[in-house]
């Protein structure tokens, strides 16, 4: 492989690897009632290293909970910051919940 060609394929990977993937509604209503901050990152199409930065300045788009040492984020807050009605996302939770067969 020549030097040019092995420069192009990781020029290809590290474009790949480097941008974050926004995350459907669906996955957003399946998150836990807690997430971590890359997590919550994702939903707002941040990377981990930005997710940090705002966190430590105290400028992520919602409230986070510092923890020992980690961040979190309620899925409640997430979800208000992403101007999601929490009360919707809870009715529709309990009416396509999972049904028990008898």
């Amino acid at each position: 492989m020549t030097a040019s060609r092995s420069r192009e394929t990781r020029k290809t990977s590290s474009s790949d690897n480097t941008s974050p993937k926004h995350m459907s509604l669906e996955e957003l209503r399946a998150l836990p009632v807690a997430v971590d901050l890359v997590t919550a990152g994702r939903a707002w199409g941040f990377g981990r290293t930005k997710s940090h930065e705002l966190a430590r300045r105290g400028e992520f788009p919602c409230p986070v909970l510092r923890i020992g040492n980690q961040y979190r984020v309620t899925r409640a807050d997430l979800l208000r910051s992403l101007s999601i009605d929490v009360e919707n996302v809870r009715d529709e939770e309990q009416i396509s919940g999972p049904h028990v067969a008898a």
